[in-house]
């Protein structure tokens, strides 16, 4: 009897065990299933995430990003509106200026600068490394969308020579950057404390009015080595009417004269092995001043500025007629093609006053919008 109990009992036991084993498995199970499932929803979610998104690039043109670096408004506001109307879908503008100043319709009267500041714009110094820290702010904030595939840097006094659809097809037309680069063999730019970061053989100068694909963008933006020796190294020699703000140079004789929006973008790409996915011209015209300053120093410094009386027929048909670039430090010559085929050299001319581009944008609208040949 005792020992029927006793059978019974591991019985009872066993049925027990092997009950709370498969509710254990049925709980795994379970467990299994809805991960799997939350998994699938994921990886599903993600599909349709990025099957949208490129829909969405195939629906949307690729736009070219319309970079402007200004002091406060853009006084040139007017031209940029009749040459971005009607093509909205192929453009994109972002604005750098003063830290605090809005473009509402108290301080542009475009629809296309409305609202387009950066919030997290900085105070920029000319000859400082702010300037190149500007520029990368600016690449961070059109980077985020990802149908901007050229980036345009512009200033406050650019002009467009030609029409939007002509200026598209140019830049759109080649798979390189624009960026005017050249070997800098002039005494006082390199800082030989930037070696070994920055060799003197990778040192660069050029414009700093680039036009760069999204790859070379994204590189500038995600550059940890090159800025940081900049900002540290590249600095403007101090000159005598500021000394009294700042503190009286030992010898000034051994500054290096260093201006980082001038050599930045060159020296990286430079850097990076990338120079054969540019082309080495800008695609910004600047008549350089050589003569108007008296200390010879200083001649060369900054661009022509063009006033009312400058702005003729003349003058621009004088920019689009250049179809070669000579660099004097490499005895190279550059002759400016399109498409594989001759072309003139320049979409984009500064500096201009805002009552000779009005006199410009008057003289257009007389003539009659011409469109886009290669010809004024």
């Amino acid at each position: 009897m005792k020992h029927r109990k006793a059978a019974a009992t591991q019985q009872q036991q066993l049925k027990s065990h092997y009950k709370w084993r498969r509710k254990v498995f049925a709980m795994v199970l379970l467990g299994f299933c809805l991960c799997s499932l939350v998994l699938m929803q994921t990886q599903y979610s993600q599909i349709m995430a990025l099957s949208a998104r490129f829909r969405h690039e195939q629906q949307v043109p690729p736009r070219i990003a319309f970079l402007f670096i200004a002091r406060n408004r853009l006084p040139l506001e007017v031209v940029w509106d009749a040459f971005f109307k009607g093509e909205e879908s192929r453009f994109s503008v972002f604005v750098h200026s003063r830290p605090g100043f809005l473009f509402n319709e108290a301080t542009t009267r475009s629809e296309y600068f409305l609202d387009r500041q950066l919030n997290d714009s900085i105070q920029v110094d000319w000859g400082e490394a702010s300037m190149i820290e500007a520029e990368r702010i600016l690449l961070r904030h059109a980077l985020e969308d990802p149908s901007n595939k050229r980036f345009v840097f512009l200033s406050d006094s650019c002009i467009p020579l030609y029409n939007f659809s002509y200026t598209y097809d140019y830049v759109m037309s080649t798979s390189t950057s624009f960026v005017d680069s050249f070997a800098d063999t002039k005494d006082g730019r390199y800082n030989p404390k930037m070696d070994p970061v920055i060799p003197v053989d990778n040192w660069r100068k050029g414009s700093q009015w680039v036009v760069l694909i999204r790859k070379h963008a994204e590189v500038v933006v995600q550059d940890s080595t090159v800025f940081p020796a900049f900002q540290k190294h590249c600095r403007r020699k101090s000159l005598p009417e500021f000394w009294r703000d700042q503190p009286f140079p030992t010898d000034p004789s051994k500054e290096h004269n260093c201006i980082p929006d001038e050599h930045y973008v060159q020296t990286l790409l430079a850097q990076k092995g990338l120079e054969k996915e540019i082309t080495r011209r800008s695609l910004t015209h600047s008549s350089w001043d050589v003569s108007s300053s008296k200390d010879p120093k200083r001649r060369g410094w900054h661009p022509v500025s063009y006033k009312f009386s400058d702005a003729t027929p003349m003058l621009i048909q004088s920019i689009k007629d250049i179809d070669n670039i000579y660099y004097e430090t490499e005895y190279r010559r550059e002759w400016c093609t399109s498409k594989g085929k001759p072309s003139m050299c320049f979409l984009f001319a500064r500096k201009f006053t805002r009552p000779a581009a009005l006199r410009l944008l008057n003289m257009q609208s007389e003539l009659g919008v011409h469109k886009a040949t290669g010809n004024p």
